[in-house]
Parts: structure tokens; C-alpha cells; sequence
């Protein structure tokens, strides 16, 4: 009934028959009538109380309680107030689309309020009773992340590399070159961006195209997505020109006959994105199957971050209605990439094979090839990709979100008349046998986290292992990125016609 931090603080608040209150706004009285916990009301929010006692704030849930006092509310949840803070371009695009599809899902009213940058209520549909109250202003990350933490904000919406603790993920995006419709120049390497990002390479012919002079613009250092790319490249971008939103960003660039710049997939505008390839000239491209699976390197999510207290109840099940299939198709239409698994036939993946047999040779051999391909037979691969922290056995926290995701979809049901099959890949560093047994030991090390996520799971569930080396790169391994990118665990779909036992009842 009550939480608190130490059951300490719980013996020293209980009591049997107390005397007459003292001057208190409430009093929390357990519904056999025999324990009382008195207090400020600091806040209620339709399902816990949250009071100010000598002891510390507590948070009570009102199930279990009657409240007396002339502070006590009604027992209905009170108005929400959902204050959303950071990343400007993506909170215009996303937010209204998210929170009205939210409240028709419900049945409710949706209303925004013109004349400012984003305000909105949602009403009951009968009483016409304000249920909750949503705005959202743009901010830099330190002043959006200072709201959250002292509480002028409920949620930060941010673009970040990595997920931090908490955060809930809304979208995703890929981080794209961008250049004038007209520029003739027909691909830039990672190497030679990021040589023109650091202002190293300074004209056009160091990429391969006209000899003219490359004018670099980019967003002010202090928002979301220049702090993200300058995560992802480890370099500080030598911009000449500075904008303060994609929009901005994105028509200069268009007008420019030289510039060139990064910006989201979904704020491309009216400029031209510059194909982008690795090292060795094998193609990336920000396809959604690409960037869900994390096969893109410079793939963008989009979190909503929460803070260390309780939200109110209509913010708790925005949070949940993100992961539904009403809210992916909403950020689809905003131009982002939801996050919903995908599955893509291994026929399709002509350009891995092709990479695969150019670089067969003494630690790839056809023998390997026929192998790989034998598995790869008929199948799908998902969406779901699962990668280690450089230098650690721990999985990142997007492959950990996949485990759930994964356990989730298989108690579901999700595979009937398939199986899957965990493909693990190495980069091409060291011996060959080495990669090989290190690729079979990473796709172990993620089924023994999917049994600890989904323990009931039965074992014909669970996904065979298999490792097949560095036999099927991503990318070139001469860059740490490309490295990367080939050090991952796939999971693939297999069709499956053996008859199984029904379990036992």
C-alpha cells in the first residue's frame, strides 16, 4: 500500500488510535481503519497520493486508503499537465500527430490553441472537461534537460546517439549528406565526409566532384542534432555557415550551388541527399530495414526523456501508446521511421553477397559461401540486430530493447511455421577461425540473454545459433565504423515444416 525508500521510515509513521489531528492538510486512513499516515498533499493523479511528512515525501496508492482533510481531492484523476521540452524540428513535426491520434484513440476530444507554437488540451467528449493540458517549447539540450530536472517539464525530446536510463523511444532518423539539386557530384565515402566535416577537404574535387569550393553549413552547436553528430563522428564540424533549424538548414543548402551539410532523412527539403558509401565504395543506404536494424551508421533515434519522479496518469499512457501501431503509423507520416519490426527476404540482399564473394579468398572460402547461403535458403531476415558495446560482452541499449521485443514476439506466436536463427559476424581482424568462433560465441551470448529476459519460453522457441565468421561484411573493415558494423548478431526467419507435439497441459 505505502512506498517509501526504507522500511524504516514505514515503522515510524504507522500507529495505532491516534489522538485528535494536528494541524495537517491530510490524513491518509488504510481502509481497515487501523493505520494512519498524516501529511501535505503534494499531488494526486488519480491513482497515487503523493505526501509531505516529517520523514520525507511518500507516495501512497489510494486503492488502499480514505483520505480526510481539507486538502483531500476528488477521487477523479485532476487535470494533467503534460509540458514537453527540446529538439524544435522534430517536436513540430511529431507531436501534434502523436497526441491527437493519443486522444482519438480514447475517444477524446483533441483541441489545439492558434496563435501560439504548440499548445493543446484534451476534453471528455461529454462533460467537455479539460483532461489534460500540453505544450511544447524548443530549447537547447542543457536548458531542456535543467526543466526536466527541476520540474518545469514533464518530458525532454531529444536526439541523442544512445539511449540513456528511462528514456522511451518515439522515431527514427538517419543522419543524410545534403547538397544542391544541381551538383553533379555522384557519391561521397564516410572517410571523405568526415574529412569535409573536420575542414580537412575544403573544395569539391577532394569528393570527387567540380573543382570549386565546398561551403560547409551546419545547425548552431548548442542544438540536439549538431551534439549528436558530433557524438557519432568524434569531430567538432568546421562549418562556415550556422542555422538554427533544419528548415533553415536544409533551403540554404538548396540555394547554395556549393554547400554541403548533414541533416536529418526527414528535413531533406528541397535539397538533394548526397549518396552516401563506406570506405571501399560499398553503398549505404538509410532504408528503413537499414536504419531499424542499425546497418546505417549514421541512423538517428528520437527519445522522449522521462524524470526521476512520478508522471501524471495521461503522461504515463502517452508513453505507453508510443509502441502501438496507431503511433508508428503517425511518425511513418511525419517522415521518420518507426520503430515496428521489419522483414526483408535474404534474396534481397544482393549487395552483401556480392561484398561477400569479392572478398572471398583464404579466410573466406567458397566452402563458407555455400554454407552461408544453405542457411540463408528461403529465409527473412527481421529487423532486430543485435550488437556489444566496443570492447565489452554487454549489448547496447537498442539490442536490449530488441531482446524484449523479441521475447515478446515469440510468446506471441509471432513465428508460427517458421524458425529462427541467430547469425553471428565478426569484423575481418585477426585469424579467420578466431572470427568464427567468436561470431558463434556472440549469437550464444544473445540467446542466453533471451532466455534470461523470457524464461518461460520452451526450448524449441528459442533460435538455433549460428556463426559464420567475417563471411558476410557490411561494410570495409578499414575504418572502426565499417568494423563496427560487421561485429553484429542477425536474426533470421526460416521456414519450418517439421510437426511438433503440442506441450503438455
Amino acid at each position: 500500500m505505502f512506498k517509501a525508500g526504507r522500511a524504516a521510515v514505514f515503522a515510524a509513521l504507522l500507529f495505532l488510535g491516534a489522538g485528535p489531528a494536528i494541524a495537517q492538510d491530510v490524513a491518509l486512513v488504510a481502509r481497515e481503519g487501523k493505520i494512519v499516515l498524516t501529511g501535505t498533499l503534494l499531488g494526486f493523479d488519480g491513482e497515487f497520493y503523493r505526501i509531505d511528512t516529517a520523514y520525507g515525501p511518500l507516495t501512497v496508492d489510494a486503492q488502499g486508503v480514505i483520505c480526510e482533510g481539507p486538502a483531500c481531492p476528488d477521487l477523479t484523476a485532476p487535470k494533467a499537465t503534460i509540458r514537453i521540452v527540446g529538439a524544435p524540428d522534430a517536436g513540430a513535426r511529431l507531436l501534434p500527430g502523436l497526441f491527437r491520434a493519443f486522444a482519438e484513440s480514447r475517444g477524446l476530444i483533441y483541441v489545439e490553441i492558434e496563435g501560439v507554437a504548440y499548445e493543446a488540451a484534451i476534453l471528455d467528449p461529454e462533460s467537455r472537461k479539460e483532461l489534460a493540458e500540453i505544450s511544447f517549447a524548443p530549447l537547447g539540450p542543457d536548458q531542456a534537460a535543467t526543466a526536466l530536472e527541476d520540474g518545469r517539464a514533464e518530458l525532454q525530446l531529444t536526439q541523442m546517439a544512445e539511449a540513456p536510463s528511462g528514456a522511451r523511444a518515439v522515431a527514427l532518423d538517419a543522419l543524410v549528406p545534403i547538397m544542391a539539386p544541381d551538383n553533379p557530384t555522384p557519391e561521397v565515402s564516410t572517410i571523405e565526409l568526415a574529412a569535409a566535416l573536420s575542414g580537412e577537404a575544403t573544395n569539391w574535387a577532394d569528393l570527387g566532384g567540380p573543382d570549386m569550393p565546398l561551403v560547409l553549413h551546419a545547425l548552431s552547436p548548442d542544438t540536439d542534432l549538431a551534439r549528436a553528430l558530433d557524438t557519432r563522428l568524434g569531430i567538432a564540424i568546421k562549418a562556415q555557415v550556422l542555422h538554427d533549424s533544419m528548415e533553415a538548414l536544409a533551403e540554404a543548402v538548396a540555394r547554395d550551388p556549393w554547400a554541403l551539410a548533414i541533416t536529418g532523412r526527414a528535413e531533406r527539403g528541397p535539397a538533394r541527399a548526397l549518396p552516401l558509401t563506406d570506405s571501399c565504395g560499398f553503398p549505404l543506404l538509410p532504408g528503413p530495414m537499414a536504419v531499424k536494424a542499425e546497418d546505417y551508421p549514421l541512423a538517428l533515434p528520437l527519445f522522449l526523456l522521462t524524470p526521476k519522479r512520478r508522471l501524471p496518469l495521461m503522461a504515463r499512457e502517452f508513453l505507453d501508446f508510443l509502441a502501438s501501431p496507431v503511433a508508428e503509423a503517425v511518425v511513418a507520416r511525419a517522415g521518420f521511421i518507426d520503430r515496428s519490426t521489419e522483414r526483408s527476404p535474404m534474396t534481397g540482399d544482393g549487395l552483401r553477397l556480392i561484398n561477400a564473394i569479392q572478398g572471398a579468398g583464404e579466410d573466406v572460402t567458397l566452402a563458407d559461401l555455400k554454407r552461408l547461403v544453405a542457411v540463408m535458403d528461403g529465409a527473412d531476415r527481421l529487423s532486430l540486430t543485435f550488437r556489444f558495446e566496443d570492447g565489452s560482452t554487454r549489448l547496447t541499449p537498442s539490442s536490449q530493447e530488441n531482446i524484449a521485443d523479441l521475447a515478446r514476439l515469440i510468446a506471441s506466436g509471432g513465428f508460427a511455421g517458421e524458425a529462427l536463427v541467430l547469425a553471428g559476424f565478426s569484423d575481418g581482424s585477426g585469424a579467420a577461425e578466431a572470427n568464427l568462433a567468436l561470431s558463434v560465441e556472440r549469437a550464444s551470448r544473445v540467446a542466453d540473454e533471451l532466455r534470461a529476459a523470457a524464461p518461460d519460453l520452451r526450448e524449441d522457441q528459442l533460435p538455433r545459433i549460428e556463426g559464420f565468421g567475417e563471411a558476410l561484411p557490411m561494410a570495409c573493415d578499414e575504418t572502426a565504423a565499417g568494423r563496427h558494423l560487421n561485429r553484429r548478431v542477425e536474426l533470421w526467419l526460416v521456414p519450418d515444416f517439421t510437426a511438433r507435439e503440442a506441450p503438455p497441459l
